[in-house]
């Protein structure tokens, strides 16, 4: 895709929120009544969740943007089926493996996990040892599994991805007995479990977290104390607009754009608006962000920082598990505008540099983020992206909607 020079003005009516969405269905799948979900985008990752809905076998019809279960009374909670090996394909989705499959795992004897060779090397490393009672039989794109999840206490490590908690907290509700998940450590996308837990909360599942609400700005995750022979109520729901994607697009307005954004909820769990507090602060001179809690922020700070004053990114170690590696490849072809960036374990060092005009074709490495981050650059260069369909992961109309609003597409 060939980018023109350009600069933007309009209106956008930004997607719904992925993080939301996900637990939205899957929260669906698990209530016995009627729920409707809409507002929900058709994106590759809530397709591979659709999908693996259907392998739970819960029955449900798309109407446009609005996703019906209806009332179902075969919901299982504690029956265990042996129909042979169950499929569920997860695509490419981390979401969506990471949060079936103590569902799956609990309710078939016999499962079996597909996906994308990435996905299957991303793994699901911290079940492997906690759920102690199943066993991980490894393949080529494949994960067999055999065995249960009981009641019990589980222990996992904070600097890992929150969404083995959420994993569990959609299944140990349902178990005859009470549960707990302790959490070793800070919890790294504290975020993302609150909003699994406001999800959970909306469909009648209250997890204890000590003398807290999940409205405290000073929330501290460091146990889930989980009430056991519980059912989920259906609702009606309507997805909220994607904090994630909102940076890529609001990002424009810093380089002389002018977009406005619709559907964003100010009082949002989403974590990753904090994204406009860094943008001020990425605007106005070279500083220290720490991202641990909205890792999927990166790209776009990344990219933003290299066109404005530079920055030190800390907590940044995550980036490297995610659909590409997603520090060095997006210094990779940063570098192609001539910028300065060194990379550490856990840190990023940008360093203000004069850029020029790109001499090589921008790879997206497979990776939507690392696409609508180096898609910026269009507010200062022409620029060329390969692989510019990997934002159907996540924001199926990305370049549609800028392309209304002025982007100079080819």
């Amino acid at each position: 895709m060939k980018i023109l020079k350009s600069k933007l003005n309009g209106k956008i009516k930004l997607c719904p929120s992925k993080s939301y969405a996900h637990r939205y269905l899957i929260a669906s799948m698990l209530s016995q009544g009627k729920s409707i979900i809409s507002n929900v985008d058709m994106s590759d990752d809530i397709k591979a969740t659709l999908s693996c809905i259907k392998s739970y076998d819960r029955k449900y019809e798309i109407d446009k943007d609005k996703v019906i279960f209806y009332e179902d009374d075969k919901i299982f909670k504690n029956k265990r089926i042996d129909e042979g090996s169950v499929i569920f394909n997860a695509i490419e989705s981390g979401s969506t493996l990471r949060f079936f499959l103590p569902l799956a795992v609990h309710k078939y004897k016999d499962v079996l996990f597909t996906g994308s060779k990435k996905l299957m090397e991303r793994g699901v490393g911290v079940y492997e040892k906690i759920l102690t009672k199943v066993y991980f039989d490894k393949r080529e794109n494949e994960i067999a599994l055999y065995g249960d999840i009981e009641p019990n206490e589980y222990i996992i490590p904070g600097n890992i991805s929150s969404q083995y908690a959420t994993g569990l907290l959609f299944l140990l509700p349902l178990l005859k007995k009470n549960s707990v998940i302790k959490i070793v450590g800070n919890l790294e996308s504290k975020n993302y479990a609150l909003i699994t837990l406001d999800v959970l909360h909306q469909f009648g599942i209250d997890i204890d977290i000590g003398n807290q609400t999940i409205f405290d700005k000073n929330v501290n995750l460091v146990s889930f104390n989980i009430l056991g022979n519980s059912e989920y109520k259906a609702i009606d729901k309507v997805v909220e607009g994607d904090y994630s994607n909102a940076a890529f697009i609001d990002a424009f307005n810093y380089f002389e754009s002018s977009i406005s954004i619709d559907g964003l909820n100010k009082n949002s769990m989403q974590g990753d608006k904090i994204y406009k507090e860094y943008f001020e602060k990425l605007d106005k001179n070279y500083c220290t962000l720490d991202i641990s809690d909205c890792i999927d922020l990166g790209p776009i700070l990344m990219a933003f920082a290299t066109l404005k004053n530079g920055a030190h990114l800390t907590g940044t170690r995550r980036l490297r598990i995610k659909e590409s590696n997603r520090a060095n490849v997006m210094a990779e072809e940063l570098k192609k505008f001539g910028a300065d960036i060194e990379i550490d374990d856990n840190d990023i060092y940008i360093n203000k540099k004069e850029l020029h005009s790109p001499n090589e074709i921008l790879l997206s490495h497979n990776d939507h983020r690392i696409v609508m981050a180096l898609t910026l650059f269009s507010t200062m260069f022409d620029i060329e992206i390969s692989g510019e369909n990997a934002v159907n992961k996540s924001y199926p109309s990305f370049f549609e909607d800028l392309n209304g609003v002025g982007l100079n597409i080819l």
